[in-house]
């Protein structure tokens, strides 16, 4: 893929310890699966490279204890993806469960996407041109745990881009995946998962306005997706509710 191309070519300014461990096919949706029923295999292609016929998560878990288990790796990055992953992006995302099962290992990891326009030709000028100026003081700074970074480049031109922003992951308005029917040559019904993205009027904090804006996107995404808030609510409704259960005798 070309943009696993550039982001090795990216990491290598950086050191000459670069491993590639990637699917050896594409991913898209692919989320935080794990290969639990199917063998996994394992094609090395060269020095340090290997294709796996499995899921991006698959492929951190064989690297973290298999591949480089004589010498882990002490940072993961996951991309560059062909296309957007901003707000809910991240729940379908390979890209992204990468990443987060980096960090669930307590390595550092980052995720990074080239945003496009849906029917128009992905242009990698903006990711080819500050993949280094935005890695440089990230991989400086200290590991936050149990986070993992979500980098998006916009899709304009690489004079065009305004900035670097630290962001939030926002929400489009429902239905961006659906189903869209269709009949083959022998009249048979089928489905395409189609994409219709409305993001609204988003929150200027978020990555979707970052993004629109023409800025690099940054969100640090936690691993804990627990809605701590609503812990409190529902641990009120059961606050001096005595249990008496139905048990039959």
């Amino acid at each position: 893929a070309y943009g696993l191309a550039l982001l090795e070519k990216a990491a290598r300014r950086f050191t000459d310890d670069v491993w590639v461990i990637a699917p050896e096919s594409e991913q898209s949706g692919a989320s935080h699966a794990i290969s639990l029923s199917v063998p996994v295999r394992v094609r090395r292609v060269g020095d340090r490279r290997f294709a796996v016929k499995g899921t991006p998560v698959d492929c951190v878990l064989l690297a973290a204890h298999e591949l480089m288990a004589d010498t882990p790796p002490t940072l993961i990055l996951s991309g560059i993806n062909h296309g957007p992953n901003l707000a809910e992006d991240l729940i379908y995302s390979g890209t992204a469960a990468a990443a987060r099962e980096a960090a669930l290992l307590g390595i550092s990891a980052m995720a990074l996407s080239q945003s496009y326009v849906i029917g128009e030709k992905l242009n990698w000028d903006v990711a080819e041109a500050y993949i280094a100026e935005v890695l440089t003081p990230l991989l400086a700074c200290e590991r936050l745990p149990n986070i993992f970074l979500n980098v998006n480049f916009p899709h304009v031109a690489p004079a065009d881009v305004k900035d670097v922003r630290a962001t939030q992951l926002g929400m489009r308005l429902p239905g961006s995946f659906l189903p869209l029917k269709g009949v083959d040559g022998r009249f048979a019904p089928y489905y395409w998962i189609g994409i219709r993205y409305d993001q609204g009027a988003p929150d200027a904090t978020t990555d979707l306005a970052a993004i629109s804006d023409g800025a690099i996107s940054i969100t640090p995404v936690h691993v804990d997706a627990t809605a701590h808030m609503a812990c409190q609510q529902i641990s009120a409704l059961y606050t001096g509710r005595a249990l008496k259960g139905h048990i039959a005798p």
